[in-house]
C-alpha cells in the first residue's frame, strides 16, 4: 500500500536530520575527508573501550572484516601514528569503531581512554590489511584469539551475524579473568541468534568470578580438541600477543596443521619507539647503520626523485634516507604505524625504480616479487615511482 511522504520537524531548530540517513551515501576514503568524529565511547571491561566514530559529512566506511585503520593523533606536541584493527562490521557502514586496552605506560592507549570523548576530531588513514576472512572463504572457521587480539575476529564475526551468513564458526578466546573477556555479552547473542556459531572462553584463573564455570588454565592441544575436535578441517585465523601466538602455531605444528590454511595477525606497537620528529629523522638520515656519520659521506649526497603517481606529488630523497621519512618531511601524508618494517602499513606497490629494502616480517616474499615495497624501511637506489 502506497503511503504520503511524512515530512518531519524537529521542535528544537537545532538539532538537524543527519547525514547519513540519506540514501546511498559516498564512500568514505581518508584523501577526501581525513578527519572523523567520534559519535561514542563505551565501556566493554575496566581496562577495554570501544570508540565509534563518524564521517562529518556522511559518508560511508567500506573495509573488509579484520582490517585495520591508522590514527594519526597529536600528543604531547608530537605526531604519532598507530594503527587499529576494525572492531565493527562493514554491514554496518554509517560508523567505524576501534576497541582499545589501555597499556601500563602505553602512551597512545592511555591518551585515547582519558582524553577522547563524543565530538572530538580525529584524523585516520586507511583502511589497510590482509588479514580477512572476505579473502579466504571457507565452509568452517576456527577464531583463536587473546585479549584485545579479538577485535578482528570480533569484525568477522559481526559480519557475519550482520549478513545472516550462518557459517560454521568456533570462536574460542583466551583471557586472564572472566571478567576480562571483551564482548562477552555479545558473543553470547551471536551464538544464540546463529544455529552454527560456538564459543568458548579459556581464563588463566577465576578472578574475582568465583562461579566461573568455564575453563581455567591455558590453551592447549588437547583442549583444543575438545572444543572443535574438526580444528584440522577449518581454517585458522589467530590474533593475540606474539607469545600466544607462537604456542598456536606450535601446538597446531605439533597436530601436523596445514601451514597454508593459518592465518595470523599481532599490533603491538605501544612497546616501540614513538617515530621519531621531523628534525630527528632528518638528521638520522644523515647518519650510516653503526648510528655515524657515514663513512666521507659519498653515498648519502646522492638525492633521487620519488614521485608519488596517484596524488601527483614529487619529492627528494637521500640515498641513506627512507622514502617515509622524506614523505613526512615534505608534508606526505602517508599511512604508518611501527616505522620498523613490522605492521606493513605503509605498504605500497613500487611501479618502477629499485629501493633497499631492510624489513622485520611486515612484508610477504610473494609481495615483494610482485613489486610491493615497505617505504618504512626502504631507501632509493634511483628514482621511484610509487603507486600512491
Amino acid at each position: 500500500m502506497m503511503r504520503d511522504a511524512v515530512h518531519f520537524e524537529s521542535a528544537d531548530s537545532r538539532v538537524t536530520r543527519p547525514a547519513f540517513w540519506n540514501a546511498l551515501p559516498e564512500r568514505w576514503t581518508s584523501d577526501v575527508e581525513e578527519t572523523l568524529v567520534c559519535c561514542h565511547v563505551r565501556q566493554e571491561t575496566h581496562d577495554v573501550k570501544s570508540f565509534f566514530f563518524r564521517s562529518p559529512q556522511g559518508r560511508a566506511f567500506v573495509f573488509e572484516p579484520g582490517q585495520f585503520i591508522t590514527l594519526e593523533l597529536d600528543i604531547d606536541g608530537e605526531t604519532i601514528n598507530r594503527c587499529y584493527t576494525i572492531s565493527s562490521s562493514p554491514a554496518q557502514p554509517h560508523t567505524v569503531s576501534i576497541t582499545v586496552k589501555r597499556v601500563p605506560g602505553g602512551k597512545v592507549s592511555n591518551w585515547l581512554h582519558d582524553t577522547v570523548t563524543p565530538g572530538m576530531p580525529i584524523r585516520m588513514l586507511g583502511p589497510g590489511g590482509e588479514f580477512t576472512c572476505a579473502r579466504h572463504p571457507a565452509h568452517k572457521y576456527l577464531f583463536l584469539s587473546a585479549g584485545s587480539g579479538i577485535t578482528p575476529l570480533m569484525s568477522m564475526s559481526r559480519a557475519h551475524h550482520d549478513l545472516a551468513e550462518d557459517r560454521d564458526i568456533v570462536f574460542l578466546h583466551s583471557a586472564r579473568t572472566p571478567d576480562d573477556i571483551i564482548f562477552a555479552r555479545e558473543l553470547d547473542l551471536i551464538a544464540a541468534n546463529q544455529a552454527n556459531f560456538r564459543t568458548a572462553f579459556v581464563c588463566e584463573r577465576v578472578g574475582a568470578r568465583t562461579n566461573w564455570p568455564g575453563v581455567t588454565g591455558f590453551l592447549s592441544l588437547p583442549l583444543l580438541k575438545l572444543i572443535a575436535p574438526d580444528f584440522m578441517e577449518r581454517e585458522i585465523f589467530t590474533c593475540g600477543p606474539a607469545p600466544y601466538m607462537k604456542a598456536v602455531r606450535e601446538l597446531l605444528d605439533e597436530a601436523g596443521f596445514d601451514r597454508r590454511r593459518y592465518h595470523e595477525e599481532s599490533f603491538s606497537f605501544e612497546t616501540l619507539n614513538a617515530e621519531p620528529a621531523p628534525g630527528e629523522a632528518a638528521e638520522a638520515a644523515g647518519e650510516g647503520k653503526g648510528g655515524t656519520p657515514a663513512a666521507n659521506g659519498h653515498a648519502d649526497m646522492a638525492r633521487f626523485n620519488i614521485s608519488f603517481a596517484r596524488s601527483a606529488r614529487d619529492i627528494a630523497c637521500g640515498a641513506g634516507q627512507n622514502v617515509l621519512d622524506a614523505a613526512r618531511q615534505s608534508g606526505v601524508r602517508l599511512p604508518a604505524s611501527c616505522t620498523q618494517g613490522m605492521c606493513g602499513t605503509c605498504k605500497v606497490k613500487l611501479v618502477s625504480g629499485q629501493v633497499d629494502m631492510k624489513h622485520n616480517g611486515g612484508i610477504r616474499q610473494r609481495e615483494i616479487d610482485q613489486g610491493m615495497v615497505l617505504l618504512c624501511c626502504s631507501k632509493p637506489l634511483s628514482d621511484l615511482v610509487i603507486d600512491k
